[in-house]
């Protein structure tokens, strides 16, 4: 017989569809070799070493049971039903037992059969095939061609003698179209070539409702709802019996292999596909699954989910569906029969049945855990969701990937651990309390019960190895800081806290100082001692102040800097703690430290009053205060002092006046013993002289009587200038300076913000003092003409012309002459303009006048003034040009109009 199937296409769809999915399928859930024809003993008991007991195989039925010493018949068949076994041999028998099972206290299953009836069904041949009809109470009998309804517990046929000739192998639709629940549907393959047959079967008749034509002879079916899945003589085919639409699976030889079809569940099937492949199916013609790979020769198969069980001449062997990986093999001799029957598997000799009774899933899943077996485990435990209620199958699921966590940590596989930590919703404490001390002392966690675990702590966990400790530490960090944000800190923010501060802390980890600055729940009492016994003294300065102990924090960084104790995190540690200071809101902490802080520093401590924030500065902070608490220390005195003039620019005469005294004190001790005119001014002396210049609140007569004699002639000509004595101020600065740019520069520094005139003056006076009798005449002359010459405008040319010599050229004067000429002339002609302008107003105003004395205005007592609302009494008033009309005197104690924004256009 040619095995090939044909290459045209059935109704349109291409064949070879599933095979395209299969071989994807396979290449990505398989790794076992492609084409391995038979597992050898020895391979076998390899396969066993790593796998899953899945199930136990327990006698259900023996022979003795079964057949008596002169009864030759062999067990052909069986069917299942509830506690009803039935048994059919090859001599015609069928047998009912009842089964009955029982959990021993270790928790493994026996089985109790009793036999109850068994009956001879008249024919010569073997029974091929039994199925129960619950609903009907009938049990559906396929013997000699031709299927009989007997009675479920009598065994006794039907009256009417119902029957089905002519069938070689039949299946029950178990996803019925025809809604009638008084039925069952059957599908058979019948005796006529190429044909399926469909009936309805009642309690006592049947009823042929369709049939359907094959490609080929038909092997095997199963059938689901409309769809008939076949095995036919070279292939594997999905035909809709209501369409007749028939879609190609796979090929198939029936000369090598006996063909297998299962109906798995609702439109999915289970092949025995070639190379030894058990392949799904579904009624598109697709495989969604990945297959199995068994034996060549399978004899049966049979699915109890997540697993597939196949029967071969020696073996029985266990599959997952879930990752297609054998997991356990049972030798099982002269087995020829392996069905499933309401998630009970049955495998059967000739002379005896069994039962393989499948272990709780969750004790496989814990067995694979104990095996370390991870992945096959969350496979196995992902695959029980659709078996388990959904709030049961969350608990024991979550628990799962605990326990799964916890291995890999184990292994020091982090990223999986922690990934299936976050899935499984870890009570982080667990973690936590494998390394030693990190709880809280105060904590009263207990592990879980039963433990997720089998270590007592981390140095177990390791067996001493440093490296591993240190892996898990840093891992632990990791975690901690990743989770303590998240909702799985609810709770237990202190415990992870605190752990996670000792682990910095033991670690110097740099963020030790972020965890303690920012928001934590680090509890006081183990944190401290924890930082104190590894020498994290600033960092327990830190947790004091977190928690409000700002004295004790200070204390702390005062005896770290003072060198009391060791502690290098902070080089910088003097000018933290000013800072600190600085933006303390406790008064009393302050000036408790404050001279510990000057002390070390004036300029760096002062920082606890000058940078101290506005909206502090009045409370406990009086500047008096500070400045009596800043005598002792001159430097700071004066930063405080510059910072309330300068920065803060407080308008009180007695800062100012202190300020320059302390200016003028330090200028006179840096002064040289022999005046020099020429000595470099200090940093101090020109601060001195910008406070004089500045600021009028000073009392200039004190500082006056303190410069005299002193040797500072700028200084003083400054105080001159602030009391208005010029001449002085000027004869210093060009007599006994012989500072030209100086004195130019104070005539324009005392006029600014003054009137023109004032300024004018100032200018002559300087002029006046340049031409005026005394030593350096000539140098005073040049600077005479300078002057003259680059502020032409500031004079009054005519009155200079008067005062100048004879004996000066035009050319000299030049530039003076063209600037007071091109003032004269501008100021001529603006003038001009604004005469014309105030003329062209006035004619407006005229105009204006003269139409508004050509227009009437009546007046009677009904009027009233827009400003008092009195009446007129007399007929004299004034009109505004809004057409207001007020009283004369009304008009002259008011300047505005009652409703127009001119006030003097009044007609």
């Amino acid at each position: 017989m040619d095995c090939t199937p044909p290459g045209s296409s059935v109704h349109g769809i291409s064949q070879g569809r599933i095979l395209e999915r299969v071989a994807i399928s396979s290449s990505r859930g398989s790794s076992q070799p492609r084409d391995p024809t038979r597992i050898s003993c020895i391979g076998r008991a390899a396969a066993n070493m790593m796998s899953t007991k899945a199930f136990t195989l327990v006698p259900a039925i023996e022979r003795e049971q079964l057949l008596s010493d002169r009864d030759r018949g062999l067990l052909e068949c069986v069917e299942c039903c509830g506690r009803n076994l039935y048994v059919g041999t090859s001599d015609c028998f069928v047998y009912h037992f009842l089964l009955e099972e029982k959990t021993l206290p270790g928790g493994s299953a026996t089985f109790t059969a009793t036999r109850q009836l068994h009956r001879h069904l008249g024919f010569k041949k073997a029974v091929s095939e039994l199925r129960a009809a619950s609903a009907l109470s009938r049990l559906l009998v396929l013997c000699d061609g031709c299927i009989s309804l007997v009675h479920m517990l009598s065994l006794e046929p039907v009256p009417s003698g119902a029957r089905i000739k002519g069938a070689t192998a039949f299946a029950l639709n178990e996803n019925p179209v025809s809604g009638d629940p008084f039925c069952v549907e059957v599908c058979i393959i019948s005796v006529k070539r190429r044909t399926i047959q469909v009936f309805l079967v009642y309690e006592d008749r049947v009823q042929i409702v369709r049939e359907v034509s094959t490609p080929e002879q038909p092997l095997a079916v199963a059938v689901d709802g409309h769809f008939l899945c076949l095995a036919l003589t070279t292939q594997y085919i999905i035909l809709n019996y209501s369409t007749g639409a028939a879609q190609d699976l796979f090929p198939f030889c029936s000369e090598e292999r006996r063909p297998i079809v299962k109906r798995i569940g609702r439109q999915e099937f289970l092949l025995a596909g070639p190379g030894g492949l058990g392949m799904f199916a579904t009624v598109a013609g697709i495989s969604q699954r990945a297959p199995v790979r068994w034996s060549e020769n399978v004899i049966g198969a049979a699915v109890c989910f997540p697993y597939v069980v196949a029967l071969d001449d020696e073996f029985i062997t266990v599959h997952s569906m879930l990752d297609q990986q054998q997991k356990q093999t049972l030798p099982f001799k002269e087995g020829h029969i392996l069905q499933d029957f309401e998630g009970r598997v049955i495998v059967a000799t000739s002379k005896g049945v069994y039962i393989l009774v499948p272990l709780p899933l969750e004790k496989q899943i814990q067995d694979l855990l104990a095996s370390h077996r991870v992945e096959e485990a969350l496979v196995l435990a992902k695959g029980a969701r659709r078996n388990i209620p959904k709030e049961k199958f969350q608990v024991m699921y979550r628990r799962i990937l605990l326990q799964a966590g916890f291995i890999q940590f184990a292994q020091l596989q982090f990223l999986e651990a922690k990934e299936l930590f976050r899935s499984g919703q870890l009570d982080v404490r667990e973690l936590i309390s494998l390394y030693p001390l990190l709880l809280p002392t105060s904590s009263s966690f207990t592990r879980s019960h039963p433990p997720l675990h089998e270590f007592a702590d981390l140095n177990q966990l390791t067996q001493g190895d440093q490296d591993k400790v240190a892996k898990c530490k840093r891992f632990l960090m990791s975690y901690l800081n990743e989770v303590r944000s998240t909702e799985v800190a609810n709770g237990y923010k202190e415990d992870i806290d605190t752990a996670l501060l000792k682990l910095y802390a033991e670690a110097d980890h740099d963020s030790l100082l972020d965890l303690l600055v920012t928001e934590n729940f680090c509890l006081l009492p183990d944190s401290a001692a924890w930082l104190e016994k590894h020498k994290k003294y600033f960092a327990l300065g830190l947790l004091y102040h977190y928690n409000h102990q700002d004295a004790a924090a200070v204390q702390l960084w005062v005896s770290i800097v003072n060198g009391d104790i060791q502690d290098s995190t902070r080089s910088d540690l003097y000018e933290y703690i000013v800072d600190f200071l600085t933006y303390s809101t406790d008064p009393d902490l302050v000036w408790r430290h404050a001279d510990w802080v000057l002390q070390r520093s004036q300029e760096v401590g002062v920082q606890v009053f000058t940078k101290r924030p506005l909206d502090e500065q009045q409370s406990g902070f009086n500047p008096d205060d500070i400045i009596s608490c800043l005598k002792k220390y001159p430097q700071a005195l004066v930063k405080y002092l510059e910072h309330l003039v300068t920065e803060r620019r407080l308008q009180k005469e007695e800062y100012h006046t202190h300020l320059a005294v302390l200016y003028l004190d330090e200028v006179l001790q840096q002064r040289p013993c022999t005046p020099d005119k020429d000595a470099e001014v200090t940093e101090t002396q020109a601060k001195l002289r910008r406070l004089l210049q500045e600021s009028d609140l000073y009392r200039v007569h004190f500082l006056m009587d303190r410069t005299r004699g002193a040797g500072l002639p700028l200084e003083s000509a400054i105080l001159h200038g602030k009391l208005e004595q010029h001449e002085e101020a000027l004869h210093i600065l060009v007599h006994e300076l012989a500072d030209f740019p100086a004195a130019e520069d104070y005539c324009l520094w005392r006029s600014e913000g003054r009137d023109p005139p004032y300024r004018q003056r100032l200018f002559h006076l300087l002029l006046a003092v340049y031409l005026g009798p005394g030593p350096a005449a000539p140098a005073r002359t040049v600077a005479a003409v300078d002057l003259l010459n680059r502020h032409a405008v500031e004079f009054d040319a005519a009155q200079v012309l008067q005062l100048l010599p004879g004996t000066w050229s035009v050319q000299l004067l030049r530039p003076f002459l063209m600037g007071a000429m091109r003032d004269s002339i501008h100021a001529r002609r603006t003038t001009q303009v604004a005469v014309g302008l105030a003329r062209s107003e006035n004619l407006i105003y005229k105009y204006d006048k003269m139409k508004l004395k050509g227009s009437s205005v009546r007046l009677s007592d009904k009027k009233l003034c827009q400003m008092c609302q009195n009446p007129f009494l007399e007929p004299v008033f004034v009109r505004y040009p809004n057409g207001g009309l007020v009283h004369t005197h009304c008009a002259a104690s008011r300047h505005t109009e009652p409703s127009s924004p001119s006030a003097g256009a009044r007609t």
